[in-house]
């Protein structure tokens, strides 16, 4: 299907794909893999016609990208990472548009309208607006405008970012299925269990491939690497820290009680309670990478141990909040102590970031009260959140202010001033390794370092409590590693986290997790002990993406409602 020969692209002599030669066979999801800043995106946009290679040529389906182009865009759908849809057009608006923009007219687009209404479930959501939709109702309207005429190549540039663990299986069935019609699908992705459900995976970093094949193939050569080390007198994330600081340790993980974790050599582990684990595709592609250097968090090590109290840092009661007659949070209570990690999951649209939003004072509550460090949020706003860092899902930088002016904009939102903010400034320059970007503006730095940005925003004025909305959405393992990494050796000095996040493997962080649907919370525990709940003949040993799906299930399938 594809012929990639020979193929470099350059921007302002920097090379974003190196001399890149791949061959992707018909009828199959071939995965593209990678760090951010691999190379993923450029390489799917070469592949489409809409960027000339440097050098070297690509062919799809025997056609030239650049010769022949205008017959190449008869072949292909893409579905691209950011701009996909008219967030101000209904959904039927948004089909009507690309109806029109691929020539589907007449009875060819009714039933194409019929069949990708009923595939995507969007039937009854047609008058609403684009922007008004979930996340992963979002991605499935996305996938259906990119079908709207039925493609030989179709090309997915990280479709599930941002989508909960259900709406991620939908698509990936609904992909699938193209498949079983002839389809071929290029799928962009940095879940790197996504990655392995695929034939076939390119994998690339600094637009290199380093390697073309199957992962079971690659993840053959990590064998008798990984372990399982469970703790015994320290809580899991200490241990992992510890791990990480040895220099035989290439990986290490959280994985429910247990520390995961991928050696060089198995003779040099030390003793105690460890047990030798199968080894994943995710463990390879860290391994084919070098491994991680992030043990102990700079940012952590620069900040003072708070005092160890165990008192409650947050505590809401009966929060709810109604947009007119729909009610997006419904009477939720709950505390969180110092030193805590407490991770709020739920699907989209579920009312996590509306919960999130009143425990930050940013949006007034209907009913319900909340603490902050004791301060009530609705009597001392302004004190309460001298207590926070927020970092938020969408919002969280000025796109048209550069790395430095975002810095020095928060800083001072935060207080900072004269020699302090300059301390913290170049203090967060440092960490996060900002200093070849500070006169980038923020809407053109690639998502790893746009996530670094609003981390350190956040975290400038060395706060108490920290909310974390979705703060590692679309980023490669080796950032999110790097994230966690600092969140974990906050915590060891007293802060009190609260995350949300739709993927479930840095859920498992957690000390405390609580299960939001339907602007309800349906479920509250360890990690351990919800995945026991899950628990059936058919799936003995579930993992948290499995207790997610399964208790949400069980709360429909209670109260007569469907997905």
């Amino acid at each position: 299907m594809i012929v990639i020969d020979g193929v470099s692209k350059f921007f302002d002599g920097h090379p974003a794909l190196d001399k890149f030669s791949a061959q992707i066979q018909k009828g199959q999801i071939m995965a593209l893999a990678g760090p951010d800043g691999a190379g993923k995106t450029t390489l799917i946009r070469l592949i489409a016609g809409l960027l000339k290679p440097t050098t070297g040529t690509i062919q799809v389906a025997g056609l030239d990208t650049m010769s022949e182009a205008e017959k190449l865009h008869e072949l292909i759908s893409y579905m691209p990472q950011k701009f996909g849809l008219y967030e101000d057009l209904t959904v039927q608006q948004n089909l009507d548009l690309y109806a029109n923009l691929r020539g589907v007219v007449g009875k060819e687009r009714e039933d194409a309208y019929k069949k990708l209404l009923a595939f995507t479930a969007l039937a009854p959501f047609t008058d609403r607006l684009a922007g008004k939709l979930s996340g992963g109702m979002k991605q499935k309207l996305g996938l259906a405008c990119s079908l709207i005429k039925k493609p030989t190549l179709l090309l997915l540039d990280e479709p599930s970012v941002g989508v909960d663990p259900i709406s991620r299986r939908q698509l990936w069935k609904m992909v699938e299925e193209l498949v079983d019609e002839g389809i071929t699908v290029l799928w962009s992705t940095a879940y790197l269990d996504e990655a392995e459900k695929c034939k076939n995976v390119l994998l690339l970093n600094d637009g290199k491939l380093l390697y073309q094949g199957s992962p079971g193939e690659l993840t053959k050569q990590v064998a008798g690497k990984t372990f399982l080390i469970s703790p015994t007198d320290k809580p899991a994330r200490t241990v992992l820290i510890e791990a990480l600081d040895l220099p035989y340790v290439l990986d290490g993980v959280i994985q429910g009680q247990n520390v995961r974790v991928v050696v060089k050599d198995p003779k040099l582990l030390p003793e105690g309670k460890i047990a030798p684990t199968e080894a994943r595709f995710e463990d390879a592609f860290m391994d084919l990478l070098g491994g991680v250097s992030f043990g102990r968090s700079a940012l952590a090590e620069k900040r003072e141990a708070l005092v160890d109290t165990h008192e409650v840092k947050i505590r809401v009661q009966d929060l709810t909040k109604c947009f007119g007659s729909f009610t997006a949070v419904d009477h939720i209570s709950l505390e969180v102590r110092a030193g805590e990690i407490f991770g709020l999951l739920g699907p989209n649209g579920a009312g996590k970031t509306t919960t999130f939003k009143m425990m930050c004072g940013l949006i007034k509550p209907t009913k319900g009260s909340a603490f902050i460090n004791g301060v009530d949020l609705l009597q001392a706003p302004t004190e309460a959140r001298s207590h926070i860092g927020y970092m938020a899902q969408k919002f969280s930088l000025y796109d048209t202010l550069n790395v430095r002016q975002n810095l020095e904009f928060f800083s001072g939102i935060y207080n900072l001033w004269g020699k302090e903010q300059a301390r913290a400034i170049e203090e967060m320059i440092q960490i996060f390794s900002l200093q070849n970007h500070l006169e980038e503006n923020a809407d053109i730095l690639p998502l790893g370092f746009k996530q670094r940005l609003a981390l350190s925003c956040a975290l400038m004025h060395r706060p108490e409590i920290l909310f974390l909305d979705e703060p590692t959405s679309g980023v490669d393992p080796i950032t999110r590693r790097e994230f966690w990494s600092h969140i974990n050796g906050l915590v060891e000095k007293g802060v009190t986290v609260m995350v949300t996040t739709h993927f479930m493997d840095e859920a498992e962080y957690c000390d405390r997790i609580g299960l939001v649907y339907r602007g309800k919370l349906i479920a509250m525990g360890t990690p351990a002990q919800l995945k026991r709940e899950a628990i059936t003949e058919k799936i003995p040993s579930p993992t948290l993406e499995d207790a997610f799906i399964h208790l949400i299930e069980s709360y429909d399938e209670a109260n007569h409602a469907t997905v």
